[in-house]
């Protein structure tokens, strides 16, 4: 684990089980988690071509850490979170010389709601986005200042119909606005509260994986 420069996050790497593979998942946690807590993924999730960067929110928050501030105003904390996640990607991908394109976001709850914000405001085209539990905040402004890539980006968006702290309707209909707009966005909802669905749902986000990867592989030959 290393501690970079100014205005960049904690993170750790977990790297791929076949060694040498080029594809990377950005990890995200949810509120008063922390990368400590996705551990469990790589072996869970059974891909050997995928590398892991897990990533610690900027602010302390109980035993965790927090993206932003869930009462009041969540802009001020979306915003600074997002500035030092895009400074974290862009040294993260200089120093292991990773393409965009082969870099995954993946994100729980708060961490969904910065997996968007990173879809659509990221300059720089990804392999391809998941998030769960979340909300989008502020789309009307994501679709007012997104990035010339946003329209590029694939995403998957995962909820629970027993989810108690964050309703799965309204987030449903965020997707169908982006979906109006274009946005490639893929959306599925289970029988679950604010958690992951098991082995059902890990399928789910490796079904969306291995698509977009072979999407990839095609578009470059």
């Amino acid at each position: 684990m290393h501690h970079s420069h100014l205005m960049s996050l904690t993170t750790s790497t977990i790297k791929s089980a076949n060694g040498s593979s080029k594809y990377w998942m950005v990890v995200l946690h949810g509120l008063g988690d922390s990368m400590e807590g996705y551990q469990w993924m790589p072996e869970k999730m059974a891909l050997p071509w995928m590398n892991y960067l897990l990533v610690n929110a900027p602010e302390a928050y109980y035993t965790g850490y927090s993206w932003f501030d869930i009462e009041g105003n969540h802009d001020p904390g979306v915003q600074a979170s997002r500035t030092q996640l895009f400074t974290t990607l862009d040294q993260f991908r200089e120093e292991q010389e990773v393409d965009s394109k082969c870099l995954f976001v993946f994100g729980f709850s708060q961490g969904c709601v910065m997996t968007v914000e990173t879809g659509f405001r990221y300059p720089h085209s990804l392999a391809g986005c998941i998030g769960v539990s979340g909300f989008i905040h502020r789309l009307e402004s994501l679709f007012l200042e997104a990035s010339p890539h946003a329209k590029e980006q694939h995403f998957l968006l995962t909820h629970g119909s027993y989810d108690p702290l964050i309703p799965a309707q309204p987030v449903g209909d965020q997707v169908e606005q982006m979906k109006q707009k274009g946005f490639a966005c893929e959306w599925q909802i289970y029988p679950k509260e604010h958690t992951i669905y098991g082995d059902v749902e890990i399928q789910c986000f490796r079904d969306f994986l291995e698509r977009r990867k072979e999407a990839i592989e095609t578009s470059q030959n």
